[in-house]
């Protein structure tokens, strides 16, 4: 996510950095660097143009010149302006008073609009709402069809009628099923467009002064970089927009539709799409992006993604164990599994602070390395999992034609085990290694 724009801003900052005092000459320099930056990550030109200027006042208007930590208000004042960029504070869904909350999707096609209406619906049953999901796209073929198996996949009830059915009956009738259901939050999925003229647009701006929704969502790409941020404007301009859901964010690496469709638009961004998977949606926290664009890692999400995979329950009884020494090759694969259920590798390892840098070189950890060890482990027998020692030459052997690998890899992951078990011993001792407070992370 964004490696190229965090790449350059962390280079501007550690030269500026290695210079010790800063002039109003290295300021300018820096500044018409970051300038660039943002620029070649298709960030809007208006955007750029008032972070740099507000970057500048604020710089010489704090003193930073004069000040003996220069780099650190630096850094502490382009963290605070782009975290404004991106919306200030999170922006929560609203919520109807009585009835059902009305959530209508809006966007073009491709822009991911009928999987993000069953990420968001999964989002809200995780958090103790019922959903009801709205196919209200009678346009394209196999619309409902597709919205009805993710939601038998995720378990969650489809509103859908046949072809000839209008979207604004679609949806009234859909509202009384709700009420009948006793369901929270209707999701509606609307017909996606190509091109966005008021002729187009005529159905679905009926639709929404019909329906009079409680949140009115565009669900954009953020891959399409101010494609996304033009088309926000139009259809903000028609339907007068709450808020956006972005997509694909993980894949975006240069970061233009994000650093800029808030700004342009007004409207906030209130969740991103992190992945492929249904559990892949998570509410837009500006400050967390933020400090994830100037390397600085994102704890805070990384913890509440550990907390949704793992329970605390689970945690205390290994914790137990490895204080005993008495983990397993079961628990090895347990856990590896746990992160696996987290993300991508390369997504988790950018969270943590001073790593940022390391997760790009991690793309090339694909899936199967992860399935490699599954084969081994599940190739053994259970004593030999509970008891790894007992493993020779022969049994190497066996394990590595039963899992299509080599006696080799077979090593490999018992070296991995036993070394990851004396780390998960001396953490849970309290004997690890410790960073002190106020110590900066390596770079």
């Amino acid at each position: 996510m964004f490696e190229g724009l965090t790449e350059k801003l962390q280079k501007v900052l550690r030269r500026l950095d290695s210079r010790g005092t800063i002039t109003e000459k290295d300021l300018d320099e820096a500044l018409r660097e970051v300038r660039l930056a943002l620029l070649e990550a298709d960030v809007h030109f208006r955007v750029v143009r008032q972070f740099i200027q507000r970057l500048r006042e604020r710089a010489l208007g704090a003193q930073v010149l004069q000040s003996l930590t220069p780099m650190q208000q630096v850094i502490d004042i382009v963290n605070q302006e782009l975290v404004q960029i991106l919306g200030g504070s999170q922006s929560q869904l609203q919520r109807a008073k009585e009835s059902s909350t009305v959530v209508m999707l809006v966007g073009l096609k491709g822009s991911g609009k009928t999987t993000t209406a069953a990420k968001l619906a999964l989002h809200l049953q995780r958090g103790g709402e019922r959903s009801l999901l709205v196919a209200a796209d009678p346009q394209r073929v196999a619309a409902a069809e597709q919205l009805e198996a993710l939601g038998k996949q995720l378990n969650i009830p489809v509103y859908s009628e046949d072809g000839e059915a209008r979207p604004l009956q679609i949806c009234e009738h859909a509202l009384k099923e709700a009420r009948r259901l006793g369901i929270t939050t209707v999701i509606v999925d609307t017909v996606g467009y190509l091109q966005m003229d008021k002729e187009s647009l005529a159905d679905v701006i009926e639709l929404r002064r019909r329906l009079s929704p409680t949140e009115v969502l565009m669900v954009a790409d953020a891959m399409t970089g101010q494609e996304a941020v033009r088309a926000a404007e139009e259809f903000h301009e028609a339907l007068g927009l709450t808020g956006l859901i972005l997509t694909k964010l993980d894949g975006d690496a240069r970061g233009g539709a994000a650093l800029s469709i808030r700004a342009v638009t007004g409207v906030p961004i209130k969740f991103v799409g992190v992945g492929e998977k249904a559990d892949a949606l998570e509410p837009f926290y500006p400050d967390r992006l933020a400090s994830r664009i100037l390397g600085m890692g994102d704890v805070l999400t990384l913890v509440e993604r550990a907390k949704a995979t793992v329970s605390e329950k689970e945690i205390e009884e290994l914790g137990t164990r490895a204080r005993r020494g008495a983990i397993t090759l079961e628990d090895f694969l347990g856990q590896l599994q746990q992160v696996r259920k987290m993300g991508p590798l390369n997504q988790l390892v950018a969270m943590i602070p001073g790593l940022s840098g390391v997760a790009g070189r991690l793309e090339e950890v694909d899936e199967s390395h992860f399935t490699h060890i599954e084969a081994i482990v599940y190739s053994m027998t259970p004593q030999e999992r509970r008891y790894p020692d007992i493993i020779d030459a022969s049994r190497r052997r066996r394990i590595a034609r039963g899992s299509g690998t080599t006696p080799a890899d077979v090593n490999r992951l018992l070296k991995q085990y036993r070394e990851a078990k004396k780390i998960m011993q001396m953490v849970a001792s309290g004997r690890g290694p410790r960073i002190a407070p106020g110590a900066p992370w390596p770079r």
